[in-house]
């Protein structure tokens, strides 16, 4: 049996367990002193911690030079060189230092309890994004939440599950690889939709997702916007011509993006009940980091630290680039072609953070 207080105020919301839960045979312990009990995550490889590790996919980075910043320097299947944004999401809220891919066979009912992510590198709001590649599509994703519910369920209890679903926190990042892969790069979306019509598909498939996440009990629920998906350094070398400038057809594209997808969370927001779910930009502040690059520690924005920094991302950032990959990463804004560095990650991450938990409590 478990007995949790909750006790709120303006400002925050923390969670005190006051007994601990008897499951098994085992005691766990739910998030303590914290200020969402658990963090949910959805989307893409920038919330990926590893799951893609277990899939029949070339989406994969838990090869070298992939966490050589990560505990121990080991590749864990984050497509980074330390933690992403779902690990330092967690860190922030003082959940866990750690999100862990749901995928992970050696999940303990603790590790549920305070949170994991259901994210797959390559996986998109357009469901043909994440089949091209074979990765999880969100609707793949749904559907291993339903069985992390029915495990949560097994432990607390309908009535618990309900107010613990209701009190944690849902982090969605998707939308890059929409555009980025199925739009631009291939001719799938293209041949038959312009921009415009197809920024209001894959908008209206965010939406239908975040309406099934609704029906699944999610209440507190911050989605990411598109960053300035031009100016990636992959993005720069396809479409920024010899110079290597932001792609702008690229970045319109986001743009045009993120303002439907606000416009339909905010419709949402007044039809559901209930549902607080957060807009929270990216592309300002990533765009910001690039533009002022030297007031936030970084010297190289137009490319990534893995090989030349030009092309080079999963499967192509590997151990035959290590001659050409810079020493210093901490110098970089970008880790691969594609994806920030540990360091820009922890900057926006934080930044984001600060400017919208109010609105989630």
């Amino acid at each position: 049996m478990m007995f949790l207080l909750y006790s709120s105020s303006s400002a925050t919301l923390k969670f005190s367990v006051l007994a601990l839960l008897f499951y098994g045979g085992c005691k766990v312990t739910v998030a303590k002193n914290a200020m969402f009990p658990a963090l949910i995550v959805f989307g893409d490889s920038i919330a990926d911690s590893g799951n893609n590790n277990y899939l029949s996919t070339i989406v994969k980075c838990d090869f070298p030079p992939y966490g050589r910043d990560f505990q121990k320097g080991k590749p864990t299947g984050r497509f980074c060189n330390g933690k992403v944004p779902s690990d330092f999401s967690a860190e922030f809220y003082g959940i866990k230092e750690l999100l862990p891919p749901y995928l992970d066979p050696n999940l303990q009912l603790q590790d549920l309890l305070t949170g994991v992510t259901f994210a797959s590198g390559g996986a998109g709001y357009d469901p043909l994004t994440a089949n091209v590649v074979s990765v999880l599509s969100l609707s793949d994703q749904l559907e291993l939440f339903k069985k992390y519910k029915e495990k949560i369920k097994s432990a607390l209890g309908d009535e618990q599950t309900v107010t613990f679903l209701s009190k944690a926190l849902f982090f969605i990042c998707c939308g890059s690889d929409d555009i980025a892969n199925t739009y631009f790069s291939t001719p799938l979306r293209s041949a038959h939709y312009d921009i415009d019509s197809y920024t209001d598909l894959a908008v209206n498939c965010a939406s239908q997702f975040f309406q099934e996440l609704y029906g699944l009990g999610a209440r507190r629920v911050l989605v990411g916007g598109l960053p300035p998906i031009g100016c990636v350094p992959s993005q720069r070398t396809l479409g920024g011509g010899l110079t290597r400038g932001c792609a702008n057809k690229s970045n319109y594209a986001a743009f045009l993006y993120n303002s439907k997808l606000s416009a339909q969370m905010d419709s949402l927001k007044n039809s559901l009940p209930g549902f607080r779910i957060v807009y929270a930009d990216v592309y300002k502040p990533l765009l910001s980091i690039i533009q002022n690059a030297k007031q936030y520690g970084f010297e190289e924005v137009n490319k990534g630290c893995c090989g030349t920094g030009n092309i080079e991302v999963s499967i192509l950032c590997n151990h035959l680039s290590d001659g050409q990959t810079c020493t210093d990463v901490s110098k970089f804004v970008f880790w691969d072609s594609y994806h920030p560095s540990e360091k820009a990650y922890k900057i926006l991450t934080t930044m984001i953070l600060n400017q919208h938990t109010k609105e989630l409590l």
